[in-house]
């Protein structure tokens, strides 16, 4: 009977239609609310802090593709500045040896067209004058031989083959 108190006592606490989870229901439902609530909310707020952190991390990734753009700037003009430069001497070389090139080739001009004229005259003086012409290097010659002879009898000799091999 016991037994049965209890179960009558539960019963009654209970029908036994089945109703007894729709009444239990209700209380876990708002409990399930209330915490779905605090979730979205929390997610909400951690949603919220996200979009903010991602927010502020594309700020400082545009900060810093500026600052990249205005580094690469600069360093392109001063590209540009070494490049000028740098055409600015080679150019500068260039024209200062293309000038000298011209002068040498101008005075290289100038002494051919002397020593042409100089040859011309000298040409004219030996058509003019075969007799002295060929007198002065008969002279020349003997001259240039005496000076070997010269040279000759100061340098002490050496014996001619034949005293050297067959005389010792």
């Amino acid at each position: 009977m016991a037994e049965n108190e209890s179960s009558q006592g539960n019963s009654s606490a209970q029908p036994s239609n089945g109703n007894a989870k729709s009444q239990s229901n209700p209380a876990r439902s708002r409990a399930a609310a209330r915490s779905s609530t605090t979730r979205s909310s929390s997610s909400s707020a951690s949603e919220a802090a996200l979009k903010k952190q991602i927010a502020e991390l594309r700020r400082e990734v545009s900060r810093l593709n500026r600052a990249l753009a205005e580094q690469a700037e600069d360093v392109v003009e001063t590209g540009h500045g070494w490049y000028d430069s740098a055409a600015d001497r080679a150019s500068g070389w260039y024209d200062s040896a293309a000038e000298g090139a011209s002068r040498a080739a101008q005075q290289l001009r100038s002494q051919a067209q002397t020593v042409r004229g100089q040859a011309q005259s000298v040409s004219e003086t030996v058509r003019q004058n075969p007799g002295t012409i060929s007198t002065a290097l008969t002279l020349g010659g003997l001259i240039g031989v005496l000076i070997g002879l010269a040279i000759a009898r100061s340098v002490e000799p050496q014996p001619d083959w034949f005293h050297r091999h067959w005389k010792s």
